[in-house]
């Protein structure tokens, strides 16, 4: 199954230093890890909220595979519309999500707002 993750600077810097193959582990407020079904979806994250946070104001959409039925056990939400569905993944089941990854994670759109600096170091 093909899955999408909006992410920001901070997440994709981390996702970069695990050699693009795995997902950073969960802040402790964050108890759901949510890959999300279509790219609309995610890129309306990494537009709608990402180029408009800080740090970084740039929103970026991965791309990823994962083995179907690994993933056929997770539930599936629908958050708004049609469009807004999200892969439900408990934050203390990630490392085993992450193991379930196959080949690489993909950064197939990025996005910069108003507010971005470019950082060599990214």
């Amino acid at each position: 199954m093909k899955l999408f993750r909006p992410v920001g600077i901070r997440e994709l810097k981390l996702i970069k230093e695990s050699g693009m193959t795995k997902f950073p582990p969960r802040l402790p407020e964050q108890p759901i890890f949510y890959p999300v079904m279509n790219i609309e979806y995610a890129r309306q994250i990494a537009l709608d909220w990402n180029t408009k946070s800080a740090p970084g104001y740039a929103g970026f959409v991965t791309e990823f595979d994962i083995d179907d039925e690994y993933v056929s056990r997770f539930e599936i939400k629908t958050v708004g519309t049609s469009t807004h569905k999200e892969l439900w993944v408990p934050a203390e089941e990630l490392d085993d999500f992450n193991s379930h990854i196959i080949g690489e994670i993909r950064v197939v759109e990025e996005y910069y707002g108003e507010k971005y600096k470019c950082d060599k170091g990214e």
